[in-house]
């Protein structure tokens, strides 16, 4: 049995997503639990757990690539399906090392899968699909996140305990890994444009060299760094409000997907979407009033999703792009995303400790560093057609082709 199915087939890749997420911030609501199980209870030796993950993250983005070079992105797919499939041992983990471990494989197979959405998606759908197809890849981890937000209490009496329900996301991810070794996945177009023709191969050093890619990476920085600091610090400072943002951002990627496939033009919902987030943060991080607060998160959390299908779909519409290039180019936008706002969070975190845990200067810094969304595209191409403008390019073909005919009429007179 083969799945050759392109809709099947973004359903596994969609669900496996989901189930990563949920597995994940699962583990991580349930860290607390399978430490003091462990008897460990050093803060140190959960920060090295965070940072063997945010390590994962970076090094996971930036090899993602290679893998796929070197096995396909069909294998690469399944690599990066069996890594989260190790998020298994982490509530069954005997000792704090194997703990470590499987956070860290977890965390790359994550990072891997992320990057590998892209070439699938350019490998199975069209260029009129992809715009939907990657704004519903681009939610699914909101959604796996937002039913253990919302969910786990259930989900946990339904199993058993919190150990049962990670367990049982892993096997669920396990299955849907098998699966996709089904799908039928015709290799020898990676190289090759959309319009068929065979293109030079695109490297790590030549993608380290174009500066779409590095324009394109900073552009999301800033965005990521403050999404990470809402769900790392923001509690800490007595601010709660990231279940708006997790929300609304669901209803802003849906958004964002049918704006996207009515406008084509992808630069201007990028533009304002940034400035209205800068001004939503400032509302979040610096508000006394917690209606302001909730209002400012659930205007945030709508306009930081809102744009993503119209971002992710920029590099899908550039000349030249193959499955190849494509995978490069995700690759290094996201370690290079991850990189920039590691540093941030290290920032913010030493701002906090050098002023007596007061988190003015932090949330300062974040409110400036979310700009790069807004200024960023200002650097970017605008690879969408402005509907006008193909209107008028059909109504001048036409109009020639009109010409033509009656001047062959002429002639043949």
């Amino acid at each position: 049995m083969k799945i050759s199915n392109k809709y099947l087939v973004e359903t596994i890749v969609f669900i496996s997503y989901v189930l990563f997420a949920m597995a994940w911030v699962g583990g991580t609501a349930s860290m607390g639990q399978i430490m003091a199980a462990m008897q460990v209870d050093s803060l140190a030796s959960a920060s090295f757990i965070s940072g063997a993950v945010t390590l994962a993250k970076i090094v996971g983005t930036f090899g993602a690539a290679w893998v796929a070079i070197k096995f396909g992105i069909k294998y690469a797919f399944f690599i990066a399906s069996l890594f989260i499939v190790i998020g298994l041992l982490t509530p069954l983990a005997p000792n704090y090392e194997l703990l470590l471990l499987s956070r860290f494989l977890m965390g790359l197979g994550g990072a891997f899968m992320i990057v590998y959405f892209n070439p699938i998606v350019m490998h199975w759908f069209t260029a009129d699909e992809r715009p939907v197809i990657n704004g519903l890849n681009a939610v699914a981890f909101n959604i796996g996140t937002g039913i253990v937000l919302w969910k786990m209490a259930d989900i946990n009496q339904f199993t058993g305990d919190w150990k049962a329900s990670l367990i049982i996301f892993s096997i669920a991810s396990l299955l849907l890994s098998l699966a996709w070794l089904l799908v039928e996945f015709s290799p020898g177009n990676d190289k090759q444009g959309q319009n068929g023709t065979t293109i030079a191969n695109y490297s790590y050093i030549d993608g380290l060299k174009d500066k779409f890619n590095w324009a394109y990476g900073l552009t999301y920085s800033g965005l990521l760094a403050f999404y990470i600091c809402l769900f790392t610090f923001y509690p800490k400072a007595g601010i709660s409000q990231s279940k708006w943002v997790i929300g609304f951002g669901i209803v802003g990627t849906l958004a964002g997907i049918i704006y996207s496939k009515k406008v084509p033009l992808r630069l201007p919902i990028i533009r304002w979407s940034g400035a209205v987030m800068v001004v939503t943060i400032i509302g979040v991080s610096f508000s006394s009033s917690e209606w302001l607060q909730t209002l400012s998160a659930i205007v945030l959390g709508f306009f930081i999703f809102f744009p993503i299908t119209a971002l992710v779909s920029i590099p899908h519409e550039l000349p030249k792009m193959t499955g190849q290039r494509i995978t490069v180019v995700f690759s290094l936008f996201y370690s290079i995303s991850y990189l920039f706002s590691t540093v941030i969070l290290w920032l913010f975190g030493k701002l906090v400790d050098i002023n007596q845990g007061d988190y003015t200067a932090s949330f300062i810094l974040i409110s400036v560093v979310s700009c790069t969304f807004f200024i960023g595209s200002f650097f970017l191409p605008e690879t969408g057609k402005n509907k006008v403008v193909m209107s008028n390019d059909y109504a001048t073909n036409k109009e020639n082709k009109v010409s033509k005919e009656s001047e062959e009429k002429l002639c043949a007179e």
